[in-house]
């Protein structure tokens, strides 16, 4: 009774928005284009959940960490359907539209389902991704029946990433404003779990962080991408956050997170030092190298993470197992004079609610990029999924 209430209301939604669609013509190419991206990336989402909860038990919950395995179970639970509900409702759209769905891409997350704790912050990352391509793909439609129906999944995915934050020991809403992304950003990170399919998008070279310990402002920045082939001469790193306008740039091989940040940062490579405008449509992506990958970086605890985890709001956080660690984290002082060498000006106050700095066009550098062992075990606590680095808040 309940699977067949539940298709009951997927045919109902799909059939709302088919009908609300301007069925009178054909979709524009791009239009269509976009539609099918978003399709590949909702089935991308659904397949992920689906491989998650078939592979992980109760149990596997509980020694994550979680007192009650039924609170991320059931979240996971209702996300999967959610996304599941965003993919038929975008073939039926797309089909409407004279379009055909592309349903021959295979995803494969091995890489990502080796643990819970992997699990969930790929989940993370999921969700954090969705949002930015839905954001990013707006300027793109130039139907406005379409783009309200896609902004109606987005709004979703953001309720989808705010539980995720929850659930990885973050802030819930870390951030007043998201990261938009092109489809082939997007690609630099989802690209590695599909096959078999070609979206007619290139995807960026993919770029990874190589820290092996914990990462959080002060901590230097090392990378890893086929793109950056031995010299690193005129090569910059720049950070982007949500609702900066433009990008902090550093010289690569001093890529220092600085303070005033708290959850997730988009970080690129770039030939030129000319800052990335937080603004897809007019971004300088001829220049751009390798990325995004992003590193979550959360420095400021919230009592509802603790709550979803079993732990006291007043106690200590779920313990970790401390090991040895290669990640060079500088002095405040230190980080400072790395930033401010290369023209970044720094918030005067030092704590994680800070305004992010923003520099100016005229940070250059040269030299190699130190690098740290891919495949070493990130530390107190911190989980690394394809580049994306997730670091939970300090007690």
């Amino acid at each position: 009774m309940r699977f067949a209430t539940s298709a009951s209301i997927v045919a109902l939604a799909a059939s709302s928005f088919v009908n609300a669609a301007p069925i009178r013509r054909a979709a524009a190419p791009q239009d269509l284009l976009v539609l099918t991206f978003a399709h590949v990336l909702e089935q991308f989402e659904t397949q992920f959940y689906t491989q998650a909860l078939a592979k992980f038990q109760v149990s596997d919950f509980t020694s994550a960490g979680f007192a009650d395995a039924n609170v991320p179970i059931q979240q996971f639970t209702s996300i999967q359907s959610d996304e599941s509900t965003h993919t038929d409702i975008l073939a039926s759209t797309i089909t409407s539209q004279g379009g055909t769905p592309l349903t021959n891409c295979t995803f494969n997350f091995d890489s990502a389902l080796v643990d819970v704790p992997t699990m969930a912050a790929t989940a993370r990352i999921v969700e954090n991704l969705g949002v930015s391509a839905y954001l990013g793909a707006a300027s793109l439609l130039s139907d406005p029946v379409l783009l309200t129906a896609a902004a109606s999944i987005l709004t979703v995915e953001a309720r989808h990433q705010t539980v995720l934050n929850i659930l990885s020991q973050g802030s819930a809403i870390p951030q007043a404003f998201d990261i938009p992304f092109t489809p082939s950003q997007v690609l630099a990170v989802a690209s590695s779990f599909i096959s078999g399919c070609d979206l007619g998008i290139p995807a960026n070279p993919t770029l990874s962080i190589t820290n092996t310990g914990s990462v959080g402002p002060g901590t230097s920045l090392t990378f890893s991408s086929a793109a950056i082939n031995g010299s690193t001469d005129g090569l910059s790193c720049q950070m982007l956050v949500g609702g900066a306008p433009f990008a902090i740039v550093l010289p690569l091989d001093q890529c220092v997170v600085p303070n005033g940040i708290n959850g997730p940062v988009a970080i690129f490579v770039t030939s030129d030092p000319q800052p990335l405008l937080n603004n897809v449509r007019d971004q300088a992506t001829n220049n751009l190298v390798a990325g995004p990958t992003i590193a979550f970086i959360d420095t400021s605890p919230e009592d509802i993470a603790e709550l979803a985890r079993g732990a006291s709001p007043s106690g200590s956080p779920t313990p970790t197992t401390a090991s040895s660690t290669t990640t060079e984290t500088l002095t405040p002082a230190e980080a400072s004079a790395v930033l401010s060498s290369a023209g970044v000006p720094q918030p005067s106050a030092t704590d994680a609610s800070a305004s992010v700095a923003v520099p100016p066009p005229s940070a250059t550098g040269s030299s190699d990029a130190g690098s740290s062992d891919e495949s070493a075990t990130p530390t107190s606590g911190a989980v690394v999924v394809d580049g994306f680095t997730s670091v939970p808040a300090s007690a």
